[in-house]
């Protein structure tokens, strides 16, 4: 989400780099590139026009803070400001000690409001300890009650069903008791929509909100739909009133136009995102991180709370320890790819990583792809050895590897090029336990992960090679195949020339 903006953005402030001063003429330079950027972001032109002279004032106004460049308190500015224009803070969902606590889904038709209504569901019994109950109230459209029934199903959330009844507010009635009776805290209720906004569907969610009267009204759109999501949000608002939106699709928007200018437009905070199909594709709205990603700072802290959530972190510890003392084996790997595919895809791990880590660079989808591929090919080849073989790679001999290449359908090139990259990981975790480096990967537990993916899946070409080596290598004249110790060499003989 946000490339196109993210590209322009840099490459505007990116200009200012080596001039001594800040003068008028530098900053309003640098401010029309900016303000075309977010007018070709699809973001609201009196957003645009506002940002642009909110950070002018400030550039125009400050001193050049001690130890800062010139072109580094712009870019000090423009993300404070881009920070404030998305809302500051994250707005989480606030709850009562009433029983249960109704949150009403609302949005147009086809925006993705039952799918998003079984994510926060998830995510609220994930992270918040709540303990939800769904109910559709969506009469009209076909099959729309028994959907919510499969992603229910799925994400493993109770749905009131009252197959009896077809009338919306008979169904939030008995919802509403039936959770009470059962001690369901939360009780989530996916409204109906329209495709498009009409005075019966209003009159029928402000009778559903006078009778529950939710802690929180979610208007959820489709962020690829830019201006036209900000714009049905001011109308929902005005009529039922909002207070707070859920974007989905944002990992398909690369222009972002709707995230940047809904709280500004309406008044009322982003507190969601949807970054995939799957139930966990959620995350909450945090403007800071946000502006982060945006302006090439990485999203370090959301990565840190990724991978507390979905690795385990006595396992991480163990690999990390048995990387230290040289025991690292190959049964070990192949855990830990296992442990590594649920973070999700390498270009949204890469986007999360400042720029001074990956030097600027960034994984396009098929390059994603291609990380993917070799692990699933890494996987089938380790999962093809005898469990001594994982233990003790020396047994693998000409036989075996033909063994094993036959049964990964692979080749016995791609098994030696496994087995001599996994021998170029090991000599690499010997050096960096030498160098002290272990003892920082231990503080953060993905450190240990990242180390063993970095050098076996690693070759030049691979951006898993910069997590691994702890370091920012510049990979950019590097052949795709290269391995890691060529890497190193030319770090080295670059150091020297310097």
């Amino acid at each position: 989400m946000f490339e196109s903006l993210s590209e322009k953005l840099k490459l505007s402030l990116r200009n200012l780099r080596g001039v001594g001063k800040l003068t008028p003429e530098h900053v309003d330079a640098a401010l029309r590139e900016i303000r075309m950027a977010l007018l070709e972001a699809d973001v609201n032109y009196k957003v645009a026009k506002d940002f642009v002279e909110s950070v002018r004032v400030k550039a125009e106004g400050e001193e050049v803070w001690n130890g800062l460049k010139p072109h580094e308190q712009v870019v000090k500015i423009v993300y404070d400001e881009l920070s404030e224009l998305m809302g500051g803070t994250s707005s989480r969902l606030v709850f009562t000690n009433k029983t249960p606590n109704v949150v009403m889904i609302v949005g147009l038709q086809g925006s993705g409001k039952t799918t998003s209504t079984g994510k926060i569901s998830r995510w609220l019994a994930d992270n918040q300890e709540r303990k939800p109950l769904l109910v559709s109230v969506d009469v009209y459209r076909p099959a729309a009650r028994a959907q919510l029934k499969v992603v229910g199903d799925a994400v493993n959330v109770p749905v009131y069903e009252a197959p009896e009844t077809s009338d919306p507010m008979t169904l939030v009635r008995g919802a509403n008791k039936y959770a009470q009776e059962m001690g369901y805290d939360t009780l989530i209720i996916d409204t109906a929509g329209r495709l498009h906004i009409d005075d019966e569907l209003m009159v029928e969610l402000e009778q559903i909100k006078a009778e529950t009267k939710p802690i929180e009204v979610l208007f959820v759109a489709d962020a690829m739909t830019g201006q036209d999501a900000v714009n049905s949000a001011q109308t929902f608002h005005e009529r039922i009133g909002i207070t707070g939106v859920v974007l989905t699709k944002m990992d398909g928007d690369a222009r972002g136009g709707a995230a940047l200018s809904i709280k500004q437009v309406i008044g009322q905070p982003v507190k969601f995102v949807g970054v995939g199909e799957k139930y966990d594709a959620i995350e909450p709205f945090y403007p800071d991180r946000i502006a982060q990603r945006i302006l090439g700072m990485g999203d370090v802290l959301s990565l840190i709370e990724e991978v507390q959530g979905k690795i385990d972190e006595e396992e991480a510890q163990e690999s990390l320890r048995k990387m230290t003392s040289n025991q690292f084996t190959l049964e070990d790997f192949a855990n830990q790819l296992g442990q590594f595919k649920k973070l999700g895809s390498m270009s949204k791990l890469m986007k999360m990583l400042p720029e001074q880590m990956t030097g600027g660079m960034q994984m396009t989808d098929e390059q994603s792809e291609l990380v993917d591929h070799q692990m699933k090919r890494t996987e089938a080849i380790i999962g093809s050895m005898t469990k001594q073989e994982r233990n003790d790679h020396k047994v693998i001999d000409a036989s075996r590897k033909t063994r094993i290449a036959g049964g990964s359908g692979s080749t016995i090139a791609e098994v030696n090029q496994l087995l001599r990259q996994y021998e170029q990981m090991r000599k690499m975790m010997v050096q960096m336990n030498r160098g002290g480096l272990f003892g920082k990967m231990a503080r953060g537990m993905a450190g240990g992960l990242a180390g063993g993916l970095g050098g076996l899946l690693g070759g030049g070409g691979n951006p898993l090679s910069m997590l691994g080596s702890g370091s920012a290598i510049d990979y950019s004249d590097d052949e795709p195949n290269g391995s890691l110790k060529n890497n190193l060499r030319k770090k080295k003989r670059h150091k020297k020339r310097r």
